[in-house]
């Protein structure tokens, strides 16, 4: 064999079966590698302290509008050219 027909060799198109297993590879490999990517350097999760309450201590509600006094009195409308309601 000559080395022009070596350099040939080389250049000539792959069969369909190979180029379909090398993409099969390529983009298996890439997802393998990006799950260990993941799952290695993901955040870590905080685990929240749970305050537990004494079992006769119960939690103060708001409260009800029968408790309070009922809703506020009805505003009276103004004109749109008064003044601008406070914040």
């Amino acid at each position: 064999m000559h080395s022009a027909d070596t350099l040939l060799a080389a250049f000539e198109p792959l069969p369909q079966w190979l180029n379909f297993l090398a993409m099969a590879v390529a983009i298996l490999l890439v997802a393998l590698v990006s799950f260990l990517w993941f799952a290695l350097f993901r955040k870590k999760k905080r685990r929240h302290k749970r305050k537990h309450r004494r079992h006769g201590e119960q939690r103060k509600l708001n409260p009800t509008l029968a408790e309070s006094g009922g809703l506020p009195p009805v505003r009276e409308k103004k004109g749109i050219e008064g003044t601008p309601p406070p914040p």
